[in-house]
Formats: structure tokens, C-alpha cells, sequence
């Protein structure tokens, strides 16, 4: 385990069940991964990419300070996933949570487990809205263009917008 710290930005999202409860717990899981208090952007309502047959999302983007490398980090949210009944049947499947790891550091990392940065949030609306209010300075490592600019540059037309969390109290 690495003893300095590191920073991961994890896009969490939600499409079954109560929504808001499990963007929560997820939140409260990172929390317990953190080594100190997370930052987070507001919540989005999205409509799903890729296989659009499906109920909107919420998507909220997080940044997490931890000591664990990228790869047991991965372990750590693909275990919450499961804890919380996510199945990976097929791609772009409802799910009741979803927590990708966006950034870690500014670390370029390719393996078969994982690909950071994510290798389309440049390309995805509902990933650099919350993004630009969560980082909007931080210069994605491989375009080396800001989020802000990025989303200035994003042709992805699905809707995003803020969900009025005190709504779904």
C-alpha cells in the first residue's frame, strides 16, 4: 500500500431502485475509503448513453483522498458494487450503482482491469457537467485541455441537468 496520499475522482451513477439512497450510500462508502473528508459535486439527473431503453440516471462526481494504489481501490468499489446487488450481465445495463474511477492522480493507467483516465469522459456530457463544478481547472492528462474546456468542446447533446435533491427527501 502506497503511505503518501493520492487523489481518485470516481463518477458514481444510479438508475434502479431509489436512485438518491444509492448515490447516499455510495457517498458514505467513499467517505469510509477517504483519509479525509471527500468533495462532491451536486447530483444530476441524466438520460442513459448507449442503450438509451432504459430509466434516467443520477450521476454525482466525487474526490477521494486515499492510500491505496488505482488496482486495490478498483477492488474496493467493484466489491461495494456487488455488495449492493450490481450484476455485470452486458454493457450499458441498468443498475442500482456505478462507480468509475475518472482520474487517479494525474496517473496514465492502462491495463485489463482498468484505464485511467476513463477513456470517454471527454466525449460524455453527464460525466464532465459534474466534473467542471467538481474540478473545472484540473488538466485532463492526456488532452491537456481543463474540464471546463473540455465540456466547452463536448458534442454530446443528452440531457443533463441538477437534481433537486431536497425534493426526494
Amino acid at each position: 500500500m502506497a503511505s503518501h496520499q493520492n487523489i481518485a475522482i470516481i463518477l458514481a451513477g444510479s438508475n434502479l431502485g431509489n436512485r438518491l439512497h444509492n448515490l447516499s450510500a455510495a457517498a458514505m462508502f467513499l467517505e469510509k475509503l477517504s483519509t479525509r473528508k471527500i468533495d462532491c459535486s451536486s447530483v444530476y439527473e441524466t438520460a442513459p448513453w448507449g442503450n438509451t431503453q432504459q430509466p434516467p440516471f443520477l450521476n454525482q462526481a466525487f474526490k477521494v483522498y486515499t492510500s491505496l494504489t488505482a488496482n486495490e481501490l478498483l477492488d474496493e468499489l467493484l466489491a461495494f458494487e456487488k455488495s449492493q446487488g450490481r450484476t455485470r450481465l452486458q454493457q450499458w445495463e441498468p443498475r442500482s450503482i456505478d462507480l468509475d474511477i475518472l482520474f487517479y492522480n494525474h496517473d496514465l493507467i492502462s491495463t485489463p482491469e482498468l484505464t485511467i483516465p476513463h477513456k470517454h469522459l471527454h466525449a460524455r456530457r453527464f460525466v464532465l457537467e459534474p466534473l467542471a463544478e467538481l474540478i473545472p481547472e484540473f488538466i485532463h492528462p492526456v488532452f491537456g485541455k481543463n474540464i471546463t474546456e473540455l465540456l466547452d468542446l463536448c458534442n454530446d447533446e443528452l440531457k443533463v441537468s441538477k437534481f433537486p435533491v431536497y425534493a426526494q427527501k
